[in-house]
């Protein structure tokens, strides 16, 4: 099978299309025959090998936590799936991933895909729909009537926060450019603050019960969203630690996600009941994985690109 994969640490160069075994699902594994798969940030952080020591990979490596497809293999003791059946999961950070024709995946990461949307594009709901959720409510739990601001709303974890914190009741502060504010507001936010054209400090948008920062920020411009947080609030980041602030009991987060079957299923009826969407920024051909990392070290890539298999 087809397979794009690295046998050393280092940057998009280190990408190969090649040809390789097809593997064979152990007790407990599921076969999965891919059709999509996604980039995300952290397949580049630990593709540069920035994360050995929490990821330690055996090389060589193929990347993609990301998998939709269709079941091709049951090991023993798999019940809860058939031949054919349409799955999206959440794969185990340094395990083999899914920028390949077939991966083997736990069954306890797998859930049944949506049906409302291509296959293909279901791999872009698994580890941001999960991010997104955990950040909201387990990280900062965040309820019904509290103000809310996601700092860049419009990528790929952003846009499914906008729509989770609205559809909880929470009143949402995004920000994100022109060209994706009306997606923002349909997602319900009901502020938009034009980060191309402003500063958060000049927009003067006041405090907030939970800010989430899901975008890199200098030591400073971290403790300045610190200070967008209201008293007894929580600043939650996917990207920075930051500094709590107890004289006014702010404290604060950092996101690592956790793979959920049971939660992505819950996401999974949200999409197929049509309230909550899948925003697809490209899709790409497996080929092209390579390219994908490349444009996103020179910051080319805007919301969630899925690669196609």
């Amino acid at each position: 099978m087809k397979a794009v994969r690295y046998e050393r640490y280092g940057s998009s160069e280190v990408l190969r299309v090649e040809g390789v075994d097809r593997p064979t699902p152990g007790a407990g594994q599921v076969l999965v025959k891919v059709v999509g798969t996604t980039f995300n940030p952290v397949d580049a952080a630990i593709r540069a090998g920035y994360l050995q020591e929490v990821f330690p990979l055996d090389l060589p490596h193929v990347p993609g936590i990301d998998v939709a497809g269709t079941v091709a293999g049951l090991g023993n003791g798999v019940e809860r799936f058939a031949m054919g059946d349409a799955v999206v999961g959440f794969l185990p950070m340094n395990a083999p991933g899914a920028a390949a024709e077939y991966v083997v995946a736990p069954a306890q990461v797998l859930t049944a895909a949506p049906k409302a949307v291509d296959l293909a594009d279901a791999a872009a709901l698994p580890s941001v729909g999960l991010t997104a959720w955990e950040a909201l409510f387990e990280y900062a739990g965040l309820a019904a009537g509290q103000s809310l601001l996601v700092n860049g709303a419009s990528g790929a974890v952003g846009g499914y926060a906008v729509q989770l914190a609205a559809r909880a009741g929470a009143v949402v502060t995004a920000t994100a450019g022109p060209s994706h504010a009306d997606r923002m507001r349909g997602y319900g936010a009901a502020r938009i603050v034009d980060h191309t054209a402003t500063t958060l400090a000049e927009a003067g948008v006041g405090t907030f019960d939970v800010v989430l920062n899901l975008v890199t920020t200098s030591p400073a411009e971290t403790a300045e969203l610190v200070g967008l947080v209201a008293d007894s609030g929580v600043l939650v980041s996917t990207t920075a630690d930051a500094d709590p602030d107890p004289s006014r009991a702010v404290r604060t987060a950092r996101v690592f996600a956790r793979s959920d079957a049971d939660l992505l299923a819950e996401l999974v009826a949200l999409v197929d009941s049509g309230d909550l969407h899948i925003h697809i920024a490209d899709r790409r051909p497996l080929a092209e994985l390579p390219a994908v990392h490349a444009a996103a070290a020179e910051g080319r890539l805007s919301g969630k690109t899925v690669i196609t298999v």
